[in-house]
């Protein structure tokens, strides 16, 4: 905090910014980017690069945008001022509001200028790739501006994962339609297993909340299920997760390559392992945390790497 302070303040004032946004969360977004563009390589379509990194690039702002979105409207309901047990930084928000380094009225700007900025910025590649990737990018922004903000406030009423989870399949989806220019069943397929392996990072990263949640109306899932049937829960959801990348092969929507996903299985089992024995130990959950979201980046990289293989031999 210090050596942020003794900085020039246009600088101090980028790092701020930058700080929040969360951008250690963004590497899930960067992952699910290159499933999806790998998964339209590999079917011979071919990589168009600026395509390629402008939705990257949009995709990570999307999400950026919904984070300060987030700790906007934690911070007008008291969620984020009461947690004092969260597991920062994986909890509890970028809690710069409640250091006192940002207000809520510069938050709320920022969260309005990423997501403001998206819809010119995607309806430009829309313009380019087609009119199916406007459906995609305006259910993206609804899920990103409804998660937190009223009257939808998804994320108090237990619809938090859900709504993770479609964002993230659309985040696969969307990056394959830019470059194939259409619906395919495989990124469709692909996208599934891993919009469930992140919203089991939700899952797990509500219960060090729960109390503070619970204390200002936020019914998340965490909340209503109690930490026991949340980490039960979570081992559900990631063996689905694998379970149906198993079935997808079997089924041949994806090719036999994308079983490398499954090299994430053990992360995952571990993460859920760790959550069972600690969920009433909020505070040792890190670990386990720290599982799940390594389980979900490997996941998709490790058959957005089998994709790229496959993809460089045609």
């Amino acid at each position: 905090m210090n050596s942020t302070r003794a900085l020039p303040h246009w600088r101090r004032q980028a790092v701020l910014h930058w700080r929040m946004t969360r951008p250690g969360f963004l590497l899930v977004t960067l992952s699910a980017c290159l499933l999806g563009i790998t998964s339209a390589a590999m079917c011979g379509c071919g990589l168009d690069l600026p395509a390629a990194l402008a939705t990257v690039l949009l995709a990570c702002m999307a999400h950026a945008g919904a984070n300060v979105l987030n700790d906007y409207h934690d911070a007008r309901n008291g969620a984020d001022a009461a947690n004092t047990l969260g597991l920062h930084p994986f909890t509890g928000g970028a809690r710069l509001i409640q250091q006192g380094q940002v207000s809520e009225i510069q938050t709320g700007r920022l969260a309005a200028l990423l997501l403001g900025l998206l819809v010119p910025a995607g309806l430009l590649l829309a313009a380019r790739s087609g009119g199916g990737l406007m459906l995609v990018g305006a259910a993206g922004l609804l899920i990103a501006w409804a998660y937190s903000a009223p009257p939808f406030k998804l994320m108090s009423r237990g619809l938090g994962e859900l709504a993770v989870a479609a964002a993230w399949w659309l985040v696969v989806i969307g990056a394959d339609y830019v470059q194939r220019h259409g619906f395919m069943p495989i990124p469709i397929s692909l996208g599934f297993s891993l919009a469930l392996l992140v919203a089991c990072i939700l899952l797990i990263n509500g219960v060090p909340d729960a109390r503070s949640d619970a204390s200002v109306g936020k019914r998340t899932l965490a909340v209503r299920l109690g930490a026991r049937r949340a980490a039960a829960l979570y081992a559900w959801l990631a063996l689905l997760a694998h379970g149906w990348l198993a079935l997808s092969v079997w089924l041949l929507i994806p090719p036999a390559a994308a079983l490398w996903g499954l090299l994430s299985l053990p992360l995952s089992l571990a993460a859920a392992a760790l959550f069972w024995r600690h969920a009433r130990q909020p505070q040792r959950l890190r670990p386990a945390i720290v599982l799940g979201i390594a389980a979900a980046n490997l996941h998709a990289l490790a058959i957005a790497a089998a994709l790229a293989v496959l993809a460089a031999g045609r």
